[in-house]
């Protein structure tokens, strides 16, 4: 492992019974970067990133962050990562304020230092003047930010966010976008991002995984796998094409479509 290397995965397994949903991947994330795990619904982004953010116990190989193993020292990788995950984590019946302080109650962050880090955060997520609104009065992209802004609470060095942008609008997405873009100009952050937008993954990451059917079928620079195609023209779309070999099926089954059209609508 080089030494600005922060997340380190190798071999990564995770079965369901018989049925590898993610099948021996290997990638690592070094200081600064944004990485991206990309692919259709049932590629095992997600499964991946829930893994490292030790929710789910892998089947084998291995994964580190800062050099602590998921599996054996979880509330140590803990310490470093935010997280936001696909399903809507801010509760709607809650202000913007009230949604941060029970974050940081959970978390941990003493009584003094809450007004504080809160008003931190609502700077930094634009939602000041939104602070003491119902989140269900929020557009879709006021909630996004405000779940960035809980994961950044505890000053992670590792972001992961799972399809940050499903169900929002054209200008809601290019918000979020310039949100994490600024965090890179400010912070010592890496970041691990899973999406299915290809123009997403060319506009954010410096690197990105390719994911089909639980393994990674490329892994460069975006302007790396598009010159790969041999088509000077080409597109993150016929890059994705071209590595998957068009053998690629959306294996979302209904509870994963029910879900995104439920974020959708919560995210007007």
């Amino acid at each position: 492992m080089v030494e600005t290397e922060i997340v380190h995965v190798e071999n990564l397994t995770k079965l369901f019974g018989h049925k590898a949903a993610v099948d021996h991947i290997s990638f690592s994330v070094p200081q600064g970067e944004v990485f991206g795990l990309v692919g259709p619904n049932g590629a095992g982004k997600t499964t991946t990133v829930k893994m490292l953010t030790t929710l789910l116990p892998s089947s084998g190989g291995s994964a580190s962050i800062h050099g602590y193993d998921i599996r054996k020292h979880p509330s140590q990788v803990r310490r470093f990562i935010g997280y936001v995950p696909q399903a809507l984590s801010a509760d709607g019946d809650l202000t913007g304020y009230e949604n941060l302080l029970m974050f940081c109650k959970l978390l941990g962050i003493s009584g003094t230092e809450r007004p504080r880090r809160i008003q931190e955060i609502l700077e930094m997520m634009d939602l000041t003047e939104a602070a003491h609104r119902r989140v269900k009065q929020y557009s879709g992209g006021m909630v996004r930010r405000l779940e960035v802004g809980q994961a950044m609470l505890m000053r992670p060095s590792v972001l992961l966010l799972d399809e940050p942008t499903v169900g929002l609008d054209p200008v809601a997405r290019r918000t979020v976008w310039d949100l994490l873009n600024s965090f890179r100009q400010q912070y010592p952050l890496s970041i691990l991002i899973t999406t299915h937008y290809m123009d997403e993954a060319e506009a954010l990451c410096d690197r990105v995984a390719i994911m089909n059917h639980g393994h990674i079928a490329a892994l460069d620079t975006p302007a790396a796998l598009r010159a790969g195609t041999g088509n000077p023209e080409a597109t993150m779309e016929d890059a994705f094409r071209f590595y998957t070999g068009g053998d690629y099926a959306e294996e979302a089954d209904y509870r994963d479509v029910k879900r995104t059209r439920k974020i959708a609508r919560r995210l007007g």
